[in-house]
């Protein structure tokens, strides 16, 4: 299954230039193009701008300290990622799960 730039783009709340400027910044970024230069994006390639996010995005890395973080361990930092985005996910579970049971028993 294959994803446009823009559909990635609304995924991660940024800019299509931002994506097409980090697929020149990283080289494990690299959507399928068509003739015309259109993007598609499989799922490992978006795994792989998720893990650039965290970096810079979310932890706040410069995109050289970014590059250098995953030329030095790149295996501990996908680890660390995973995880952070599995706890999120259960987060907002409970969160809706807490909103379920807010809307059966209000608190008064």
């Amino acid at each position: 299954m294959y994803f446009s730039i823009g559909e990635v783009a609304k995924r991660f709340g940024l800019n299509e230039s931002t994506l097409r400027f980090w697929e020149k910044e990283f080289d494990f970024i690299r959507p399928k193009t068509n003739a015309k230069g259109i993007r598609f994006y499989k799922n490992e390639d978006i795994e792989s701008i998720r893990l650039v996010y965290y970096l810079v995005k979310e932890k706040g890395m410069t995109l050289s300290g970014a590059r250098q973080k995953l030329k030095n361990n790149k295996g501990n930092t996908i680890r660390e990622e995973e995880i952070v985005h599995k706890l999120k996910k259960i987060k907002e579970e409970l969160l809706s799960l807490k909103d379920a049971f807010d809307a059966i028993d209000p608190v008064e």
